[in-house]
């Protein structure tokens, strides 16, 4: 009886020829890549290495403080009180105008809408605080005065009111005129992106168009908004010279909307501090500023990682 004939083994698969171009890209966009980290890495290192004098400061250089809490508290909590503002006004917005252009107006509308939405992205922030301080701020003074008057027992319309418009209210419009382009553009895209059959089943029940978007487009749009939201909070912790035109620099914890005398926000007094500091009041500057980093980078990295999260959920 003959021995079974056995098959040769059939050779290994050939290896794809790597292209010049594609090894030379591929390297490029690591080496931009690298540099991004190190250029965080050096600007984290900075900050720690000349902000660590800042916590053995003496009272002479905290502006009367006894410790750096104490000094930078209250700068702290003018910059998450003039973000929290700006969020506020800016989020309902911003989902209102990316609805009306993905769902709502008319497709030229929509499209010359957005690209104003857009446009105001690219002013510059110092335009934004002469138009604040100059335009924005005096117009709104009746407004203040009406709400010191008839609201005044609430801590956040105390008053007095400003006469010139100098508010930690005005701060925040202007701060949710600047967050609005972000918010707007993420959220458009996100609104976009609803299956379209889940839009037409929901109508095909007899939804009406806002139910259609209620249980359809805001359950698949949710982690989208809140990436939307964190990033616009990004923007307006770290805005320095709309708030330095627009703010006083005063250093006190103060919930007054409408008064002159505001809580003055982090980057706004490194600004305005920054050109008269000398010796260790350098070091208490960019302590202060290792503060905000420190924030801003905690915010965007939140932001960062819904959006991965929401468009790995987009891809499956």
């Amino acid at each position: 009886m003959s021995a079974p004939t056995t098959s040769p083994p059939a050779p290994p698969p050939a290896r794809a020829k790597r292209r010049i171009g594609d090894v030379l890209f591929r390297g490029s966009t690591q080496v931009a890549a690298g540099i991004i980290l190190v250029a965080l890495a050096g600007v984290a290192i900075f900050l720690t290495a000349e902000g660590i004098p800042a916590l053995r400061a003496d009272a002479a250089h905290l502006a009367g403080e006894s410790t750096f809490l104490a000094y930078a508290w209250p700068l702290l909590f003018g910059t998450l009180l003039a973000a929290f503002i700006a969020l506020l006004i800016a989020t309902p917005l911003a989902i209102g105008v990316a609805l009306a252009i993905s769902h709502y107006a008319p497709r030229r509308l929509a499209n010359l809408v957005g690209y104003v939405i857009d446009l105001l992205a690219a002013v510059p922030s110092v335009v934004y605080g002469l138009w604040g301080a100059n335009v924005l701020g005096p117009a709104m003074v009746p407004v203040y005065r009406w709400l010191s008057e008839h609201l005044g027992f609430l801590p956040l319309f105390a008053g007095p009111a400003s006469g010139g418009g100098r508010t930690m209210l005005t701060a925040g419009l202007v701060l949710a005129i600047m967050a609005l382009p972000i918010i707007t553009a993420i959220c458009r895209e996100i609104f976009s992106q609803t299956p379209r059959l889940h839009e037409e089943a929901a109508l095909a029940l007899g939804a009406t168009r806002w139910e259609m978007i209620r249980m359809a487009v805001f359950p698949y749009s949710r982690s989208g908004i809140v990436s939307a939201v964190m990033l616009g909070l990004g923007r307006a912790l770290g805005e320095t010279m709309a708030v330095a035109l627009v703010l006083s620099a005063f250093r006190i914890v103060s919930w007054d909307l409408v008064s002159g005398t505001a809580p003055s926000t982090i980057a706004a007094n490194i600004a305005l501090s920054f050109p008269e500091a000398t010796g260790v009041g350098v070091n208490v500057l960019i302590a202060t500023g290792l503060v905000l980093f420190v924030i801003t980078f905690a915010v965007n990295f939140s932001a960062r990682m819904i959006v991965a999260r929401s468009e790995k959920g987009l891809v499956r």
